[in-house]
């Protein structure tokens, strides 16, 4: 049957798209919307379902294009004085669609009649209601005319009636068929509609993405006897506790018994009020078996909602729970547990984005947000406390036992002990992988950076918003580091919730993943953390954060004031048992475990002060005239630092460095080894571009070694590797891993240098390069899989090539993203690190993985996880 649209263009009308809602009928998710399948699953359970017609995505696509709606095949499946409500079956539940409709069919002589069986309060609530949602859903008229109307009963119904004829200049419609038809027409085009569209990819979905409607019997939840509306769930929603929740409103209609929550009763008996179980014990018991057979057919947790006509229940719709991500872990869990679903695809049901927000503090759902500002949501989690500018403002707070915010235009390795003290950190300036961002994530604390809609006066230690607010030292803030707000004032917050179902989650995304997941960790702190989130051991240590304790500044600072080696050996000597310490307490915390230490990497320059102060305090330190220090210093600056003497650079024109630190490593693996599991550390090199600068290092490394082992009488062994991080390094890893037992590449600085890019200033324009898609993702967020990833496929191809028993890592801040451990298990990578508490993320990360590709090639067996 073809039907002209206007215009001449021919559509072909199939009748099958529109289908009775039968146990059997050709229903499914993608052609006639979610909504419509559950109602057919609610069939098949034999539950008290009122009759449903449901149309697909193809008849809704002619309703909105101009096609009428075949309201006699529609109306031919239901009593001729039925009434009826439609409802919207999008693919996704999550998408939305419009709003359902009620009571559709109600007209004069319905009123009538109803009135005899129902009486005639409820007939006229039934006919009112529909008015008022025809005249502002499909109509379009102001609902505010609807307030102007006073009193009840019959006389409000029929000035709604006459405001409706005034608006629109035409009676009400009293034929079914067309109060239907405008019904469908209307939500079909809302659909189609701009708002809509924008609403929906927000949300995730395809722009073509195509919405189903169900036409269903209404049960009236007004009249004789016991009738009302309600909804049940048997979680909560927040915690994903077993709990019977939900509400009952006596004479109403859909979801009222939420929005009128201080007339609706409790479900089951509660201490703070009246319940349906009290009311009606009988239909409670009901109720509560239905939903449990559609929880354990449907495989999930289901919000049911219901209807009682004369004290009959009939079940309407049934939609899954909506879940705060602490709580969709639990059920996930707890129906894995009941064998309801499998371990695995209790997995697969959590994104593993979702994990950061039961690994911190966030602003409560709900909570009001006063927004000042804002940037790169660096370091998720969210923190509240008193504006500081300073790292040393932010020790005083924290001994004072006030929360600070660390307010900087940007981080530097001299603010780790004020980002140690600080609740939360903010910058003017930085991406995803600048100094704060990095050290943020891995402290666990909350970060935003790039946040230049602020206005930062350093000096007049304030911030500017752009409405004009001006904020100063001592006011609170409020730092998101999920979503990249920064908030006047201090939100409602909600706790971190690693219970016994987190844990008891990521036991069994380790028995399904196969590449191995460590941790970035610069303190003992961070390696505890790394061990409590059961990382595989530490697989980036940066030892250059150790030198910034007050007792170790000044002799590091000797070191590089000295003029001879010995003088350099000197100063060096004072720092050796302090490093040695910490290698220890590492060794302790981890076990047993792997721990890859990288020798010193920064420039050494960033380690003396730039303000006049600081150089007068220098001066008085080192005894020395302010000018020598000040010309000192100044002759130390680079024009480009970055990439300047830093790295193995620095540890061949200056081997002292290396040679205390690796003596540091040896005898504290001495130590480590005679308390507990034998310890084999692993020293990396950072910053190599060439073969020969290997074999300088580990000719110095392998000396230290044998010295060590002589005089502590001891044997051990050790791992050399390298720190690829530049494109070099990667396209002559052949001839490095002839020398190296480990290649991890460092993706930070390799994305810096192959886009020849900034990391620390990427933030000022790169939204603008994603929005106008130069680039797909922030490549310092997202590994670069064409380029960067070209360049990593390379390294890993040449590397093994030359020596097969390397191991390859990624140890960049790429290394807890999805999308970045997909590429490494693909290019063949023993191991991804990244900062502790990213750990978790990367953990279901990897089993999703190797659980798709077993779905996939059902014959492929997961191999044991790597412990490399």
């Amino acid at each position: 049957m073809l039907r002209e649209l206007p215009g001449g263009a021919a559509v072909q009308q199939d009748e099958a798209r529109i289908t009775a809602v039968t146990a059997d009928a050709p229903i499914s998710a993608p052609t006639h919307g979610g909504r419509a399948k559950c109602l057919q699953r609610l069939v098949r359970l034999d539950l008290p379902v009122p009759h449903t017609v449901a149309l697909g995505f193809a008849a809704v696509r002619d309703i909105a294009r101009g096609v009428p709606p075949d309201t006699a095949t529609i109306l031919g499946h239901f009593p001729e004085d039925a009434l009826l409500c439609v409802r919207p079956s999008s693919e996704d539940p999550d998408w939305g669609g419009p709003g359902a409709i009620l009571n559709i069919g109600m007209n004069g002589a319905r009123h009538a009649a109803l009135s005899e069986t129902l009486g005639e309060e409820a007939a006229t609530s039934l006919y009112f209601r529909f008015v008022q949602a025809y005249a502002v859903h499909v109509a379009r008229l102001d609902p505010d005319m609807f307030d102007e109307i006073e009193g009840a009963g019959q006389q409000a119904l029929g000035e709604a009636l006459r405001a409706y004829e005034d608006e629109t200049e035409e009676p009400f419609p009293q034929d079914r068929a067309v109060q239907l038809s405008a019904v469908l027409r209307s939500m079909a085009r809302a659909w189609e509609g701009t708002t809509a569209r924008l609403l929906r990819r927000a949300k995730g979905a395809p722009d073509d993405a195509g919405l189903g409607l169900v036409v269903q019997e209404m049960a009236f939840g007004l009249g004789a006897g016991e009738c009302g509306s309600g909804v049940l769930q048997l979680v909560d929603s927040t915690t994903g506790e077993a709990r019977v929740t939900g509400r009952y409103l006596s004479q109403s209609q859909g979801r009222e018994a939420l929005r009128e929550s201080d007339a609706a009763l409790y479900l089951e008996r509660d201490p703070r009020g009246p319940s349906l179980e009290e009311r009606a014990p009988e239909v409670f018991a009901e109720l509560l078996a239905h939903g449990r057979l559609m929880r354990e057919k449907l495989r999930d947790e289901m919000q049911v909602e219901f209807t009682l006509e004369n004290g009959r229940l009939y079940i309407l719709d049934g939609v899954r729970v909506a879940r705060a991500p602490r709580a969709a872990l639990r059920i996930a869990v707890q129906l894995a547990e009941e064998g309801i679903i499998s371990r695995h695809e209790a997995l697969m049901r959590i994104e593993p984005r979702a994990l950061s927000e039961l690994l911190h503090r966030q602003v409560a759902p709900g909570a009001r947000r006063n927004r000042l500002a804002r940037g790169v949501a660096a370091s998720p989690g969210a923190a509240s406390g008193r504006v500081v500018f300073s790292a040393e403002a932010a020790q005083a707070a924290a001994a004072r036992g006030e929360a600070a915010v660390l307010v900087r235009r940007e981080t530097s390795p001299s603010d780790i002990r004020g980002m140690h003290a600080a609740v939360a950190v903010l910058t003017e300036r930085g991406g995803m992988t600048s100094h704060a961002a990095v050290i943020g994530r891995g402290l666990g604390l909350p970060c935003v950076v790039g946040a230049s809609e602020l206005r930062f006066q350093m000096g007049k230690k304030q911030l500017t918003a752009p409405d004009g607010r001006t904020l100063r030292e001592g006011d609170i803030i409020t730092v998101d580091g999920t979503s990249g707000d920064v908030l006047a004032g201090a939100p409602a917050m909600v706790e971190a919730a690693l219970d016994d179902a987190f844990q008891t989650f990521l036991g069994w995304a380790d028995e399904a993943r196969d590449i191995g997941v460590r941790a970035n960790a610069d303190t003992p702190a961070d390696a505890q953390t790394a061990r409590n989130f059961m990382a595989q051991g530490i697989g980036l240590c940066r030892t250059e954060h150790m030198f910034f304790e007050a007792d170790r500044l000044t002799p590091m600072r000797e070191m590089i004031f000295a003029d001879t080696p010995e003088d350099r050996r000197a100063a060096l000597d004072r720092l050796l048992p302090m490093q040695r310490g910490d290698f220890i307490e590492l060794f302790r915390i981890m076990q047993g475990q792997p721990v890859c230490i990288r020798l010193f990497d920064p420039p050494l320059h960033e380690f003396l002060p730039s303000d006049r102060a600081g150089l007068r305090d220098l001066a008085d330190a080192l005894d020395l005239p302010l000018s020598d220090v000040t010309r000192r210093v100044e002759a130390m600056g680079e024009y480009n630092p970055m990439l300047g003497m830093r790295g193995v650079r620095l540890g061949i024109a200056v081997p002292e460095i290396y040679e205390m630190q690796a003596r540091a490593i040896f005898e504290a693996t001495v130590e480590a080894s005679r308390e507990g599991a034998p310890v084999v550390p692993e020293i990396m090199i950072p910053l190599v571009s060439a073969k020969r600068e290997v074999e300088l290092v580990k000719t110095r490394v392998d000396s230290v070694a044998a010295a060590v082992s002589t005089e502590k009488a001891a044997r051990f062994s050790y791992r050399l590797g390298v720190m690829v991080e530049t494109p070099r390094a990667c396209l002559r890893a052949g001839d490095i891993a002839q020398h190296a037992a480990f290649l991890s590449f460092g993706t930070n600085d390799l994305t810096q240098m192959t886009y020849g890019l900034s990391r620390d200033d990427a933030g000022r324009f790169m939204s603008a390069y994603v929005e106008q898609r130069v680039f797909a993702e922030d490549p310092f967020h997202v590994l670069d899989v064409d380029g960067v990833g070209e360049l990593l496929s390379i390294g890993a191809e040449r590397g093994r090539a030359a020596r097969p028993d390397v191991t390859l890592s990624l140890c960049g801040e790429h290394g807890g993203h999805p999308e970045s451990i997909a590429f490494c298990r693909k290019a063949g990578f023993d191991y991804v690190s990244c900062s502790p508490f990213r750990v978790p993320i990367a953990r279901l990360a990897a089993a999703q993985l190797a659980i798709a590709d077993k779905i996939a090639q059902p014959e492929r067996l997961v191999a044991p996880i790597s412990g490399a």
